[in-house]
């Protein structure tokens, strides 16, 4: 419970695409969601009716497109209460792209997306405006174990970036094979080409003419009123801001999914993750987290640094507010 005595509730949502039976395949997202979940019923006080998984195995009832991504994160925005300190984590396993920016001054003049089953894009700058929407007093954390995930959420912070490390090969068995988890823009772009029938290199219109109003904001709204969304955040609100985003890389690096002949696939970032918690029973702050992360991931030989990018404040809190 909070100050006020309300009850803190701890609300998730759990995103894992592995692209089955296409030229795009993963093998290890569903299994890093499965595992995740299994850590905040264990670990962090999670409870299984607030938390909504979303994967594309066949079987799935609910499959994870950009619609549903962004409704089930809606939900869980709407559940969160004022003043209570509520929890909220999204976690996603999948593929990551870039796309041109419409921002100025955009140090790769590109803007990161997640890709979702039906590669209906979802942007930093939909990112932005859903942790802008967050009820006064919540917190919201976003693992992304995808490429190009630095920066998933516009205007946030970095807190820890950019960095090169060793140049030594994955130390992995040799029956195991390492994917990335980066769709190039064209790709991205070709596969909508292939659904539309149209031929512009206008990824917006493609979106819009396949989703409609369930395209990202970056393609439904004009240049001026995105650049206006993103500016309308005081300085205050800057130092305070709620999200905290942990990206398996950086914005301009790949993230690898890993999987062997007879071995469990996974994403090298979410492995990570788990290795530092199991090694760790105590409380970690966030910045903890990644940089023991990051220590995995270069001990096994991994080309890729995981980020943090969150206020001062919350660099310096505790992991999903474990006490």
């Amino acid at each position: 419970m909070d100050q006020q005595g309300m009850v803190k509730r701890r609300l998730a949502v759990l995103v894992g695409c592995n692209y089955p039976n296409t030229k795009n395949e993963l093998h290890g997202c569903v299994n890093d969601v499965l595992a995740m979940k299994e850590t905040l019923l264990t670990r962090f006080g999670f409870k299984q009716d607030d938390m909504e998984v979303l994967t594309d195995e066949p079987e799935s009832k609910v499959k994870p497109t950009g619609a549903n991504i962004k409704a089930a994160l809606r939900r869980m925005v709407d559940k969160a209460q004022t003043g209570s300190g509520d929890v909220l984590f999204f976690h996603y396993s999948g593929h990551g792209t870039r796309i041109p920016s419409v921002k100025p001054a955009h140090p790769f003049k590109q803007d990161e997306a997640i890709v979702p089953c039906d590669f209906n894009l979802i942007t930093d700058i939909d990112f932005r405006e859903l942790v802008n929407q967050l009820a006064k007093g919540t917190s919201f954390t976003m693992i992304s174990d995808s490429c190009h995930s630095g920066g998933l959420i516009d205007k946030e912070k970095e807190q820890i970036g950019p960095y090169s490390g060793s140049d030594r090969s994955p130390v992995m068995e040799t029956t195991t094979t390492i994917t990335s988890r980066a769709l190039p823009f064209k790709a991205v772009l070709d596969h909508l080409s292939s659904l539309t029938r149209i031929s512009t290199s206008d990824i917006g219109t493609h979106l819009l003419e396949l989703f409609g109003g369930d395209a990202g904001l970056k393609f439904r709204l004009p240049t001026m009123d995105i650049l206006d969304l993103l500016e309308k955040m005081t300085a205050r609100e800057k130092r305070m801001d709620a999200g905290i985003l942990l990206s398996g890389c950086q914005a301009d690096e790949t993230s690898a999914d890993v999987g062997g002949s007879g071995g469990k696939a996974y994403g090298a970032f979410s492995n990570a993750i788990q290795t530092v918690l199991k090694e760790n029973g105590g409380v970690l702050k966030n910045k903890e987290l990644v940089i023991m992360a990051r220590e995995v991931l270069e001990r096994l030989g991994f080309h890729q640094h995981p980020c943090l990018y969150c206020s001062d404040q919350n660099a310096d809190a505790t992991f999903l507010s474990q006490s």
